[in-house]
């Protein structure tokens, strides 16, 4: 019903839904009357995740519902409906809570070797935006690891936990993306459950990012920096000798929470925890993508271009945005900054060169650009900002994300 609104116009529906006042929602976020007005009418664009929090707050609404995130249902429409059915059946799934509701199987756990392989290339689809490929598999992978959970003892317990916390990181970021965040937070906690059984701490790192994340989805910024500050401390006694995984796992941690404290608006917070990363990632040494981290020089830069659009920075993130060399990173790296770029160079009224931006990153992972919901409203507002029918690759991109053009 909301898909072809822009966020404003989202608004502006949800308090009339809620019987608010313009008045009364401009005091429930701080705001004034005709701060809303604007925002409302798309004179004034709602491109803060902080901001647009609020009102979904003030709105009683989810943040999803204001950014219009497709549910998995719809995200998978073209697919087949009974992997996202197996996934969420595999999540929610009592008997996956404690060993003692597992049923005994007479089938043979899957070897260490072909299970390390499967959940290797969930998280490697994760990170080529593959996230229909990754959510067929996620369901088998995640019952493989659970068996040989249970039958595993010993260094060879302490693995298949690891790698059952690993599948449900997977699973975590994968629904992240497709704008499940309840189903994302399942996996995380059960995750990190695991992740405590496996007796890795970089495992253990690998997934208080995952909550982190999942925290930051569903809007609770200042939960997600203080999770930040308390993994840093239990991570930090390991960092006299450490792993290159460890390393990356702690500076990627850090990129996180730059995120969060961006988005809560937190200027000092966000710059501290960039050079917290940039130190790690300087003793590093280069990038890499040690635990799936994509960690390096290179992921800190861009996470500051991130970090400047989400402050309002929007000229730091056109200058210093395509000045980034990010081939050499994963393909979802690669895309989620092209976005960032592509909403730096629009909001400076570079259009052709933020659509040309946008294309090449669908061209790339399209996936990824068709369901993020800073792609929807740049084309949205391309849409509406035209006189007229849109040029055809405007057109196009609006038909691609299931925008109806003069909608």
């Amino acid at each position: 019903m909301t898909a072809n609104l822009t966020i404003g116009e989202r608004v502006a529906w949800y308090r009339r839904r809620r019987g608010l006042s313009q008045e009364v929602l401009a005091g429930l976020v701080g705001r004034t009357t005709d701060w809303l007005s604007k925002a409302e009418n798309n004179r004034i664009e709602l491109d803060r995740l902080s901001v647009i929090t609020s009102l979904a707050r003030a709105l009683d609404v989810t943040l999803g519902d204001l950014l219009a995130e497709p549910t998995l249902l719809e995200w998978s429409a073209d697919s087949d409906h009974r992997t996202v059915t197996a996934l969420r059946e595999a999540l929610m799934d009592y008997k996956q809570l404690t060993p003692l509701l597992g049923c005994a199987s007479d089938d043979e756990p899957l070897p260490l070797q072909g299970l390390r392989t499967d959940v290797a290339e969930v998280l490697d689809a994760y990170q080529a935006s593959r996230y229909g490929f990754a959510t067929r598999r996620l369901p088998l992978v995640l019952a493989d690891a659970h068996a040989a959970s249970r039958a595993g003892s010993g260094r060879e317990g302490e693995e298949t936990h690891a790698l059952l916390a690993l599948a449900y990181h997977g699973a975590a970021m994968v629904l992240g993306k497709v704008g499940e965040s309840e189903l994302a937070w399942i996996a995380a906690d059960r995750g990190l459950a695991a992740a405590q059984h496996s007796g890795r701490s970089e495992v253990t790192g690998s997934l208080f990012r995952a909550v982190t994340h999942c925290l930051l989805a569903n809007g609770r910024f200042g939960a997600a920096i203080q999770l930040v500050h308390d993994a840093a401390g239990v991570m930090q006694p390991g960092l006299g000798n450490a792993s290159s995984e460890y390393l990356s796992v702690y500076g990627a941690l850090f990129l996180t929470g730059a995120m969060a404290a961006a988005r809560a608006e937190d200027r000092a917070m966000a710059q501290a925890f960039l050079q917290e990363a940039d130190k790690t990632a300087q003793r590093l040494g280069a990038d890499a993508n040690h635990m799936w981290t994509a960690f390096g020089p290179t992921n800190v830069a861009i996470h500051r271009v991130a970090a400047a659009g989400e402050l309002g920075d929007i000229q730091i993130a056109a200058d210093l945005g395509p000045q980034i060399d990010t081939t050499g990173m994963p393909v979802e790296r690669r895309v989620r900054h092209g976005i960032e770029v592509a909403r730096a160079l629009s909001a400076r009224n570079r259009t052709d060169e933020s659509l040309a931006v946008l294309l090449e990153a669908e061209q790339i992972a399209p996936e990824q650009v068709r369901h993020h919901y800073l792609s929807r409203e740049l084309v949205i507002g391309w849409v509406r900002g035209t006189r007229g029918r849109p040029a055809c690759p405007v057109a196009d991109l609006a038909r691609r994300l299931h925008i109806v053009a003069g909608g």
